[in-house]
C-alpha cells in the first residue's frame, strides 16, 4: 500500500473522528479538520494531535480563504494532496415551509458549498500529478427525499449530483471520484440536529407537524434495536482509498439497517445510466 496524503474534514466527532482515525492506523498521513481547534473542540483537537501520523488544521469550511491557506499549508509540507474526504455534514429538519432562506442557505454551505469549494481547492494539484481521489460523504436521503428532511435531502442530492458528474469529468484525469451513503448510526452529528427557524409554520399544518418528532422517536428505537456501529463507514472510506485507482466504485451504501432500498435504487439505475451516456456520445467516459 502506497502512503497517502489525506485531507478529512469534520474530523471533530462522528465519522470524521474515526474515519482519521482509521486512515492514520492505516499508514496514511492525515490532516484532520475542524473549527475552533482553541475552544470548544481543543479536547478533540490534541487528542487527533497525539496520534501518530495526524495533524489538525483549524479550517473554517464556510470561508474560501481560511480553506485555500489550509491546502497551501499541505501541498507546501507534502507537495500534493492524494485524497480529499468532504464528511462535514448540518442537519435540520421540520416541514419544509418552517424553513426559512437563511436556513437553506446554512445547510447547503456547509453540505454542497464548502465541499465545492475544497474540490476546487484540491483538483489542481490532482490534475498537475495526474492521481487523486476525492470521497464525498452524502447520505441514504442523497437518493430519495424522506419528508420532514426535503431540505436535509435536496443538499444531500445536491452533493451528489456533483460528485457523479465529477466522477466521469475526471475519471480519463486520473482523478477517482466515489460518494459514501450512510444510513442512521449513533453519532455526536444526530444529537445535533436543529430544528427549522420558522416555528409558526407548525400550527398550520395540524396532526402532520407532530410526524418530525415521532420520525426521531422511530430512528431512537431503531439505533436502539440494531445499534450499527459508525466504525463501518469509517472503514469504508479507508477500503476505497486503499483500493486500487480506476476500479473504485461510484456509490457505496453503508447502511446495515435499512440500506437494502438504497443498494437496489443504484444497482437498477447505473447500467441505464452508462447506456445514456453512450447515447449522448460520452460513452468514452465510462471507462
Amino acid at each position: 500500500m502506497n502512503k497517502k496524503i489525506v485531507l478529512i474534514t469534520g474530523t471533530n466527532s462522528g465519522f470524521g473522528w474515526l474515519t482519521a482515525q482509521s486512515a492514520a492506523a492505516a499508514g496514511h498521513q492525515v490532516y484532520a479538520t475542524m473549527r475552533d481547534t482553541a475552544g470548544k473542540n481543543a479536547e478533540r483537537a490534541n487528542a487527533l494531535s497525539a496520534v501518530n501520523n495526524i495533524t489538525v488544521l483549524d479550517v473554517a469550511l464556510t470561508n474560501d480563504e481560511s480553506i485555500k491557506a489550509a491546502v497551501e499549508t499541505i501541498i507546501a509540507k507534502e507537495g500534493t494532496i492524494d485524497v480529499l474526504v468532504n464528511n462535514a455534514g448540518f442537519t435540520m429538519n421540520g416541514v419544509a415551509e418552517s424553513f426559512t432562506t437563511a436556513d437553506v442557505q446554512a445547510i447547503f454551505d456547509i453540505n454542497v458549498f464548502a465541499s465545492w469549494r475544497l474540490i476546487r481547492a484540491v483538483l489542481p494539484t490532482m490534475r498537475k500529478h495526474k492521481d487523486g481521489l476525492i470521497i464525498n460523504v452524502t447520505s441514504g436521503l442523497g437518493r430519495v427525499a424522506f419528508p420532514f428532511a426535503t431540505i436535509y435531502s435536496a443538499s444531500k442530492f445536491g452533493l451528489e449530483g456533483l460528485s457523479e458528474g465529477l466522477h466521469y469529468e475526471l475519471k480519463r484525469l486520473g482523478i477517482d471520484v466515489a460518494i459514501v451513503q450512510p444510513g442512521v448510526f449513533p453519532t455526536e452529528a444526530g444529537n445535533k440536529t436543529q430544528p427549522a427557524s420558522d416555528a409558526s409554520i407548525f400550527g398550520n399544518y395540524g396532526v402532520i407537524a407532530d410526524i418530525p418528532n415521532k420520525m426521531v422517536g422511530a430512528i431512537t428505537q431503531i439505533l436502539q434495536t440494531n445499534n450499527p456501529d459508525p466504525q463501518i463507514v469509517a472503514d469504508a472510506i479507508v477500503k476505497l482509498i486503499n483500493a486500487e485507482k480506476g476500479k473504485r466504485p461510484l456509490r457505496t451504501v453503508v447502511d446495515p439497517t435499512t440500506g437494502q432500498y438504497i443498494t437496489a435504487i443504484n444497482q437498477s439505475i447505473e447500467p441505464q445510466f452508462a447506456e445514456t451516456l453512450k447515447l449522448f456520445g460520452m460513452g468514452e467516459l465510462l471507462s
